[in-house]
């Protein structure tokens, strides 16, 4: 069998130049505001960064396609970590770099424990086609699942629930309504014991959990890893910036770690708090990570 995880990428290497740092944001909840713009203050922050020499990198859950409906074409970053870190990309010229996918063993797997738990959930297609996914919808009543389906009613499908059918994917949805999702997690957890298993809030109703299911090490945290060693970065000159549950493992990665204001109280008692999306946030913690790089301490 393949060595894991099955992978297109290319090999790390320092680029051409020296980098001076690598900041890393959330998107959506942090550096997007409520009406999905970057504001004046932040997009001045990151091309500070820039003329800096500190590299810039989006880490998000959406895929390529859900990136490209937003039409982030000038927005002055430098790399995308998309599909919770299966994927990187350079900015805005698109160069894939790096694309992990889930074996067609562990998405059998995966599929198995979910079915045999009862939850609602989605297959993702391999990079560059993640937007395209099958999926299985297993209780009556849950409007988060029904609604994502909706938003993407051309690109999804019903799954066919015999997992030996099943071959290798970006990652595997599960969608809990917010009454079953702790028990749900947990279960979800146990059950898959191996793989990585990140809870985030629903960015379309806000109160439903997503059990994203991924590779082995792929996360935010694993994709901020690869591309500082590809950028020659060591990780005390690292950076980011989040809001929800998904970033914990980016945070935690990263020496420099800051929550925007309109994050959870208890990621707000974890790590330094800047001001909310869309008022500033991102750009305030840039100018204290470059602030202390310029003045040779660690973050």
């Amino acid at each position: 069998m393949e060595a894991h995880p099955p992978e297109r990428s290319a090999a790390p290497r320092p680029p051409d130049r020296a980098v001076a740092g690598l900041f890393i944001t959330d998107l959506d909840g942090t550096l997007l505001g409520p009406d999905r713009t970057v504001s004046a203050p932040d997009r001045r922050a990151l091309l500070e960064l820039g003329e800096a020499g500190v590299a810039r990198a989006v880490a998000t859950g959406r895929s390529i396609f859900s990136l490209q409906r937003l039409d982030l074409a000038a927005l002055p970053v430098d790399y995308l970590i998309v599909s919770s870190g299966a994927g990187i990309l350079t900015h805005p010229a698109g160069n894939l770099l790096r694309a992990v996918s889930l074996e067609a063993e562990e998405v059998q797997r995966a599929v198995r424990a979910l079915l045999e738990l009862g939850v609602d959930f989605m297959i993702h297609e391999p990079i560059p086609e993640t937007h395209r996914f099958r999926y299985v919808a297993r209780t009556a009543d849950n409007p988060d699942f029904a609604a994502r389906i909706d938003l993407y009613r051309a690109f999804a499908r019903p799954a066919e629930e015999d997992p030996r059918t099943l071959g290798p994917a970006t990652q595997i949805v599960a969608i809990l309504p917010a009454a079953r999702a702790r028990e749900g997690l947990e279960a979800v957890r146990r059950a898959l014991a191996g793989l990585t298993v990140i809870r985030t809030t629903s960015p379309l109703d806000g109160r439903s959990t997503w059990v994203e299911i991924l590779p082995p090490g792929v996360s935010k945290a694993g994709g901020a890893a690869w591309l500082a060693a590809h950028l020659g970065v060591p990780r005390r000159r690292t950076a980011a910036v989040g809001n929800d549950y998904n970033d914990l493992e980016l945070l935690a990665w990263c020496p420099a770690a800051f929550v925007t204001e309109n994050a959870p109280e208890e990621l707000r008692r974890r790590y330094r708090t800047v001001a909310a999306n869309g008022r500033g946030g991102v750009g305030e913690a840039a100018r204290r990570f470059l602030a202390a790089l310029r003045g040779g301490k660690a973050p």
